[in-house]
């Protein structure tokens, strides 16, 4: 599908989605997307060449070393920067500058601390959306994530895990056709990670959206995504692209312990640059997996 031109976008998204409307998942596609800083020869290239199609529901995961371009990405898809070269399109319409299709949850809740838990997560209800149904699919949202019984509190008299549930459903308030998450868990201890790593398996369960998610963590993206995209340079040229596109196999949640994520994953830290020590310990590397389908 050839994107459309901005012109051909409704006149105001965001009151087409007021009143709590449920908004399906799109796909999101990147033609030849790429993102220089600065001008002239003080110009420096970050991401190039990036050809990616994500359907509608799916939950892709970017890795990459830190620099590489994947934040940028990111904001690209959200309308919050701009292109150098190429184009995104959400549903085949490209994407506008604080595109209203899309909502990001970043790695710090970011929740302001003189609203409770409820007023926060209203803040990302649709501009126009009545008080009746806003109040409505805060409840149900707040439900989905399990802080309920937590409405009423302040940020400061909740857990940091629970501070981020705040953040996953302000974002989800939103009605995203496609929902960004820029390590959204970084921050976190590592036992509350993986509780939030089944909690966003659960609210995508209920809340099928599409998902791109950013993170440094190799189990992560094995554990939550359909497939895993790793950005990186070439020796000889700047500018990160797409080096590996992976299919995770299996049906969601995965076991933790699989031997086929085991594969996958020293396939990505290799990837990555990052040695697996497994021969240098007399431990035999497995060399092949069967092809996807299993």
């Amino acid at each position: 599908m050839t994107p459309s031109s901005a012109g051909n976008e409704p006149t105001d998204p965001v009151v087409a989605r007021a009143a709590g409307d449920v908004v399906t998942a799109a796909p999101i596609s990147f033609h030849g997307v790429g993102r220089a800083f600065g001008t002239g020869d003080a110009a420096r290239l970050v991401l190039r060449d990036i050809d990616l199609e994500v359907a509608a529901g799916e939950i892709v995961a970017i890795l990459g070393p830190s620099g590489c371009g994947k934040s940028t990405l990111l904001r690209i898809a959200g309308g919050l920067d701009t292109p150098s070269d190429g184009v995104v399109a959400i549903d085949g319409t490209v994407v506008a500058p604080f595109d209203a299709r899309s909502a990001v949850g970043f790695q710090e809740p970011r929740l302001l601390p003189w609203r409770t838990i409820a007023g926060n997560v209203a803040l990302g209800l649709p501009r126009g959306t009545a008080r009746g149904a806003g109040r409505t699919h805060v409840s149900r949202l707040l439900e989905l994530v399990g802080l309920a019984d937590f409405a009423g509190h302040r940020p400061r008299e909740v857990s940091g895990g629970m501070a981020q549930r705040a953040s996953l459903a302000r974002a989800l308030a939103r009605n995203p056709a496609v929902l960004l998450l820029d390590e959204p868990f970084g921050a976190l201890d590592a036992l509350t990670r993986l509780k939030m790593q089944d909690l966003l398996l659960d609210v995508h369960a209920a809340e099928p959206t599409t998902v791109l998610l950013v993170t440094h963590d190799v189990d992560e993206a094995l554990q939550l995504a359909d497939r895993v995209i790793l950005l990186g340079n070439d020796e000889d040229r700047p500018g990160a692209r797409i080096q590996q596109t992976i299919v995770v196999p299996g049906t969601r949640p995965r076991d933790r312990g699989s031997a086929e994520l085991a594969e996958l994953r020293g396939r990505l830290l290799d990837g990555l640059g990052i040695d697996r020590h497994g021969a240098a310990r007399g431990v035999p590397t497995t060399t092949t997996i069967p092809h996807y389908p299993y």
